[in-house]
């Protein structure tokens, strides 16, 4: 099992300019990070992740690049598919897209322009049609919000194919994940979340005559250096009210290096860490980062 640790930027970040985004950028290449995984959130401050991912990819030549993840309902396939084709071609194929339905808030929502109704079948619809374009020639597709006739798309991206990974823990996600993603990668959740939600995915794509790479299985771990904040809390309070919130959040960077250990142990091994708090210095945050967990990379 490989153990890979990418660092991520949440939905509230504040690293949004060039200055800022470039050193954190410089320092996770030095150091030998696996990736750099950016969310999206249109009505906040944080970048736009394929933009962003972009100037990273100029800035590195071994820093895999993720989204965590980026939206599909309301985007256009046949343009996106382009947009991630290019991104994985420029960086010589260290493209890694996570996708999902979007944020459950309404501004979001409005935002992006798509009824909460119609997120799931335009997600279905489109990723398949974005697959068929990253790998096949002379595309026709007559679905139910998209019509493309003999389209080709170039260039083809490095990875043939892109593989496409998907979040979620509820029923309907995780039989998303089973029937359509190449991998799963999960927030906010406990070790027991992750080994009962594991087994409800590969139950879900052998059902529909697939399987997933079981190296494919990660977790997005959110971490605090001291309290956790209050917003936080409160998100969790909502989102898991039976839990106590150090139960999904490890509280310093031991806690982090034991959280991460305890998802390896049932069979977790791609890593995304995201601190809560973003620390003025960003060379010096990760510096101790890699202290703390860099060595579980094997």
């Amino acid at each position: 099992m490989k153990v890979r640790i990418g660092f991520g930027l949440g939905t509230h970040t504040l690293t949004n300019d060039g200055s800022r985004f470039g050193s954190l950028v410089d320092a996770l290449e030095d150091l030998r990070f696996d990736s750099l995984w950016l969310s999206e959130r249109l009505t906040g401050d944080a970048p736009d992740p394929l933009t962003a991912l972009a100037f990273a990819a100029g800035r590195t030549a071994k820093l895999k690049l993720g989204t965590s993840v980026l939206v599909l309902p309301g985007r256009n396939p046949v343009v996106l598919a382009k947009q991630m084709a290019t991104l994985d071609r420029l960086s010589d194929g260290r493209f890694l897209p996570a996708v999902g339905l979007g944020a459950p808030a309404p501004a979001e929502h409005r935002a992006f322009g798509v009824d909460r109704k119609e997120r799931a079948p335009w997600f279905d619809e489109a990723l398949g049609l974005m697959r068929r374009l990253w790998t096949e020639d002379h595309v026709t597709h007559d679905g139910e919000r998209f019509q493309v006739v003999d389209i080709t798309l170039r260039p083809k991206p490095v990875q043939r194919p892109i593989e496409v990974w998907l979040g979620g823990q509820a029923p309907s996600e995780l039989r998303r994940v089973g029937r359509l993603g190449d991998g799963w990668l999960p927030s906010f959740c406990t070790v027991d979340d992750v080994a009962e939600g594991w087994e409800a995915v590969t139950a879900a794509a052998a059902e529909h005559g697939r399987s997933i790479d079981p190296e494919h299985l990660g977790a997005l771990v959110s971490y605090a250096r001291g309290e956790i904040p209050d917003r936080l809390r409160a998100f969790l309070a909502q989102r898991r009210p039976d839990l106590d919130p150090a139960d999904v959040v490890p509280v310093g960077l031991d806690a982090l290096r034991a959280r991460l250990e305890a998802f390896t142990s049932v069979g977790a091994s791609k890593f995304v860490v995201l601190p809560l708090d973003e620390p003025a210095d960003w060379p010096g945050e990760l510096a101790s980062l890699h202290d703390a967990v860099g060595d579980l990379q094997n």
